[in-house]
């Protein structure tokens, strides 16, 4: 009993029902996720300068960009869950059950962003300076729809914060237990396991911390708080990914996310140090959107005035109208 209390304990469910309408845990931490990345994307904008409202209309175009990219790189580098016999080849597009890579999504939605920026005739490299903390505390919350669904998950674990993991039970599907019950906590074989997504969520926002001081601390400017932001994410992504025993391709004996990491960190640290060379941070009015300057007055509607007539003599001026 000591040591079940010493374990963190896992929900029930992931997934509620109100009505015909299923209420699930995990695009709820994606949408909160979201919002706080353009909230605090918005203030820092603004605090450099740039015009207010703008984080919100480039995330018009990176949000949906990101979402199909985070898709199609969880799909590519998995396609055995959804390509091979007996799996149904449609579930690629159940993007409600999960499944969203972190760097499909960074990258197409970098492309979405791009376009937007230059619409809005601003930098790309300041914007993603501005989101790049509130990114990785979107992915820290979005972790929490991991623990919601009982996924991404380490090894068998005797620490006291290991996760106790309960199997889940679906009548209407017992395929799909990612929507199913635990009804009387009955423990998986491997469990409790190390929170492997917990681990992850903490280290982002120590990330999103050193961004932050960072940024504050050398006045960073064309786009090195952003590759400050990968190289911290992909160090601990790493050797976090490393701990994980869910389902995954390997190379050479790593699992692909780990390589992804890996070539990202050398990406972002060569990055950073050549990004230097460009200057010290974008000029303030750099940052203000073409859109968004005054708009021309319209011109004043002419007045009709009478030619002044020559000028009479004295006579003239009282001589009577002779018509």
């Amino acid at each position: 009993m000591s040591a079940y209390l010493a374990t963190i304990p896992s929900p029930d469910r992931g997934v509620w029902h109100l009505g015909p309408i299923p209420i699930r845990a995990y695009a709820l931490c994606i949408i909160a996720g979201i919002i706080v990345a353009i909230w605090w994307g918005e203030r820092r904008w603004a605090a450099r300068g740039g015009t207010k409202g703008t984080v919100i209309d480039v995330a018009v175009f990176a949000v949906p960009f990101g979402l199909v990219g985070g898709r199609l790189y969880h799909v590519i580098t998995d396609p055995e869950l959804y390509f091979t016999e007996g799996r149904n080849p449609w579930n690629a597009f159940a993007i409600w059950d999960g499944g969203l890579g972190i760097w499909g999504a960074i990258a197409l939605g970098a492309v979405g962003a791009l376009i937007a920026c230059r619409r809005k005739g601003i930098p790309l490299p300041a914007m993603a300076d501005a989101i790049a903390p509130g990114i990785v505390v979107a992915q820290a919350i979005g972790r929490i729809g991991n623990y919601f669904n009982q996924e991404l998950y380490g090894a068998h674990t005797d620490l006291p914060w290991g996760l106790e993991v309960y199997q889940r039970f679906n009548p209407d599907d017992p395929n799909n237990l990612l929507n199913g019950v635990a009804t009387g906590h009955i423990p998986l074989p491997e469990s409790p396991v190390h929170p492997t997504f917990l681990y992850e969520l903490i280290w982002n926002l120590l990330v999103a911390a050193l961004v932050v001081w960072a940024d504050r601390k050398f006045t960073l400017g064309h786009g090195r708080a952003f590759a400050l932001y990968v190289a911290g994410y992909t160090v601990g992504r790493g050797w976090i990914e490393m701990m994980r025993t869910d389902t995954a391709n390997h190379i050479l004996g790593l699992r692909v996310n780990v390589w992804t990491s890996i070539l990202l960190f050398l990406g972002a640290v060569a990055y950073f140090v050549l990004a230097a060379k460009r200057g010290p941070r974008e000029a303030p009015e750099t940052l203000r959107s073409k859109d968004t300057t005054a708009a021309p007055q319209e011109p004043e509607p002419a007045t009709v005035t009478a030619e002044k007539p020559a000028e009479d003599t004295p006579d003239e001026a009282k001589k009577p109208d002779e018509s």
